[in-house]
């Protein structure tokens, strides 16, 4: 069984930054593309970034790149998301994924393995 638990969320005025972070337990970490998703109230859960199984590439949504950076070390089993000049249109619940695959992509559908979220508040 795998698990996903992020942390690192938080309240932040717009311009600030937080760092997210994901453990990810149960299986070897690097059999695993990872990614983060967030989830806006009434809408649909979207990509925001992606690393592959290796960590030598990573992909990332038009709205957050220069922004953010997702990075991953493996041994700590931890994946993270470094996010800077945060804007209100942030703010959502951000969820970490598992691929077993050496590259994820950017559906929900890609991805086998979800955490429960934590919640990024960005306030103008």
């Amino acid at each position: 069984q795998v698990q996903l638990v992020e942390s690192g969320g938080g309240s932040v005025q717009a311009g600030g930054s937080l760092t997210l972070s994901c453990v990810v337990s149960g299986r070897t970490f690097n059999s695993y593309a990872l990614a983060w998703f967030r989830q806006a109230p009434g809408r649909e859960r979207e990509f925001v970034a992606s690393i592959s199984r290796g960590g030598d590439g990573t992909d990332y949504a038009d709205s957050v790149k220069g922004r953010f950076t997702i990075s991953r070390h493996n041994a700590k089993n931890t994946v993270y998301l470094q996010m800077h000049s945060l804007e209100p249109g942030d703010t959502a619940l951000y969820y970490c994924a598992a691929a077993r695959s050496d590259w994820g992509g950017v559906w929900t559908r890609d991805y086998e393995y979800w955490g429960q979220g934590t919640q990024v508040s960005v306030s103008s």
